[in-house]
């Protein structure tokens, strides 16, 4: 990129402050560790910085009161309890990211740090929802267990405890039903489970070490707690066939089936540096360029069949403007309101209503997956137009945000008052809240 000079790269707390600082005090900044910069027609990188070895050593971030997000008048914060990842997925830059560099690939913060971090935000700022951008939060194996325990733990000495909730991301395989209970009933609202494929061929391909059974035990653990989830998935991939297609819109309408949470899916990229970008490169299938990766699939076909379909649904579910996307947002409403607000009226209708809408979006979109599939299989059968697609997201969305303003409207006194109840904390200098419809 010609407007690109210089870059900080891997972890960059200490890199970027020694640069600031040579900036400000008018020094030579060629010699920072962890800088690559460009000169004439090369580029340079300077020695590599080691990972921080020690992530409690790190300042809380500053994060201004004018970025926080909200859900309702609920202050929400992102916040990470550890860094790095110990699987290797073949798709995946994590595990490549950190293998670069010297140091410890996974590192995992003090829990008591964690919930020191936490209060402050929610004593000083009024944050109720924590989203942990953890790539696998530390639920895994006799450590993960000792660690969850010492974090609720600290949750109940901070005061935090039934007073927050929180987000994570871990694999299928590390769902199990006592720790997620009792995470649960500590704050967990809701899980990001990387499930990726809906068959076995695809796993293997995605190197994720995982059957489809692990999934579908984790989505019903998760379930059966009340835990909402959501998930990653790749309805395609290198090793994609007509069949291995046919069997992820399975998966897809298994999983979904009770309406609580809509169907979503994307084409594996084969980000640079990866393992399987590598492979396809061997394989002379590996097409684009770096910032836009592509490649070719074993069965010409299914470049048309993806390409048909992608320009069909990237309305329907991809951007922050997109009919899934608001429905995401709608349920992330339901559960907040459900975990953080006192009982408000017709919320058990509204569940309802949401589980209805999300069941016909859901058996709208994958019957469509199939049918475009069909077309392009055996030849038999139509591609319908965009202009035929696009009108049924845009009425589900009408219906959705009638519905969802509708139950707003008639519980806004409630809810107003409950967020009155806590402003003061971090509300800004008024202490005033509002609802948004």
């Amino acid at each position: 990129m010609s407007e690109l000079d210089s870059v900080v790269r891997f972890e960059g707390e200490i890199t970027l402050a020694e640069l600031m600082q040579c900036l400000v005090e008018d020094r030579d900044w060629h010699e920072v560790a962890g800088l690559a910069y460009r000169e004439g027609d090369r580029y340079v990188a300077t020695q590599p910085r080691p990972l921080i070895a020690e992530l409690d050593g790190i300042s809380f971030p500053a994060r201004p009161q004018e970025s926080t997000l909200t859900v309702l008048g609920m202050k929400a914060s992102p916040i990470l309890g550890s860094r790095g990842c110990s699987r290797d997925c073949s798709f995946c830059s994590i595990r490549q990211f950190y293998s670069q560099v010297p140091g410890k690939k996974v590192r995992v913060r003090n829990p008591v740090k964690v919930v020191e971090e936490m209060r402050a935000r929610h004593e000083e700022n009024g944050v109720s929802i924590f989203l942990f951008q953890d790539d696998d939060f530390p639920v895994w194996g006799a450590f993960g267990r000792r660690w969850t325990a010492q974090f609720i733990e600290s949750l109940r000495t901070a005061g935090l405890y039934g007073r927050v909730i929180w987000k994570i991301s871990c694999r299928s395989d590390e769902v199990e039903p006592e720790l997620f209970a009792r995470m649960r009933d500590a704050g967990l609202y809701v899980v990001y489970l990387g499930i990726e494929s809906g068959n076995e061929a695809g796993l293997r391909a995605l190197n994720k070490r995982l059957t489809v059974e692990d999934s579908h035990r984790a989505v019903t653990i998760l379930q059966d707690l009340g835990l909402a989830f959501t998930y990653g998935f790749m309805l395609f991939d290198p090793s994609s066939t007509f069949e291995s297609g046919r069997e992820n819109v399975g998966f897809l309408r298994r999983i979904a089936t009770d309406g609580d949470v809509p169907a979503v899916f994307c084409r594996m990229l084969p980000y640079a540096g990866t393992p399987i970008e590598e492979r396809l490169a061997k394989e002379g299938r590996l097409r684009g360029s770096v910032d836009n990766p592509e490649y070719d699939f074993l069965d010409a076909r299914l470049n048309s069949y993806f390409e048909a379909l992608n320009d069909l649904v990237a309305a329907w579910i991809q951007g922050s403007d997109a009919w899934v996307s608001q429905l995401n947002f709608a349920w992330q409403e339901y559960w907040v309101i459900r975990r953080l607000f006192p009982p408000v009226a017709g919320l058990q209708a509204y569940e309802r209503f949401l589980r209805s809408i999300t069941r016909r979006s859901n058996d709208f979109l994958l019957n469509l997956v199939g049918e475009v599939g069909h077309a392009f299989e055996d030849g038999h059968g139509r591609v319908p137009s965009a202009a035929e697609v696009q009108p049924a997201g845009k009425c589900f969305a009408e219906q959705l945000l009638a519905k969802r303003n509708a139950f707003i409207l008639r519980n806004q006194q409630t809810m107003l008052a409950s967020l009155e109840a806590t402003a003061g904390v971090g509300c800004g200098t008024d202490g005033q809240r509002e609802l948004s419809t």
